[in-house]
């Protein structure tokens, strides 16, 4: 990619994200986010439709490289413990850009992706792998309940809640078995 157009979107996304850690997304105009980034709105809209495409195209970056960043995702399933160890370092890197980008209204993207972005990767190591009924609504219960208990203690940081986490996965080693 042209040096000029990676440096106009790291501009974008550094403006985006300084706006939304202020203020919520519907707050946030073309107009403002331009000129913090030194930019004129044409070229914003050379890049993004509109503050939801840009926000959508942020969300799911920061789901894809929790994902991205495990080393061994083919033991999704042979080595669960481990594999939400792994998750848990990554998402605890990611931790602010996902309170920045995820808070109000946006908090059901985030469970949506995170979901979708787990299935992708067991599909992608397991093409013949079906869950039963039970692991899904373990699978789910987790994802959902984990992020809403974050945010619900969201002053005792990420940690708590994914320790957490990683100790129900005992019921979900057994539900894979």
């Amino acid at each position: 990619m042209d040096l000029r157009i990676e440096k106009t979107k790291c501009a974008i996304r550094n403006a985006f994200l300084q706006l939304r850690s202020k203020k919520p997304l519907e707050k946030i105009t073309i107009k403002e986010l331009s000129a913090l980034a030194n930019i004129n709105k044409a070229t914003f809209y050379l890049h993004y439709h509109d503050i939801y495409d840009l926000s959508e195209t942020l969300e799911r970056d920061v789901v894809k490289s929790c994902f991205d960043n495990i080393e061994h995702p083919e033991e999704i399933l042979s080595d669960i413990a481990n594999f939400l160890k792994c998750l848990k370092e990554t998402v605890v890197a990611n931790e602010q850009l996902i309170k920045i980008l995820f808070e109000g209204n946006r908090s059901h993207s985030f469970t949506e992706l995170f979901e979708k972005e787990l299935y992708t990767m067991i599909y992608n190591h397991y093409p013949d792998y079906k869950p039963s009924i039970e692991s899904k609504m373990l699978t789910s219960f987790l994802i959902y309940g984990g992020y809403h208990t974050y945010f619900k203690y969201t002053d005792q940081g990420i940690q708590p809640v994914l320790q957490l986490v990683e100790s129900f996965s005992d019921g979900i080693i057994k539900l894979h078995e």
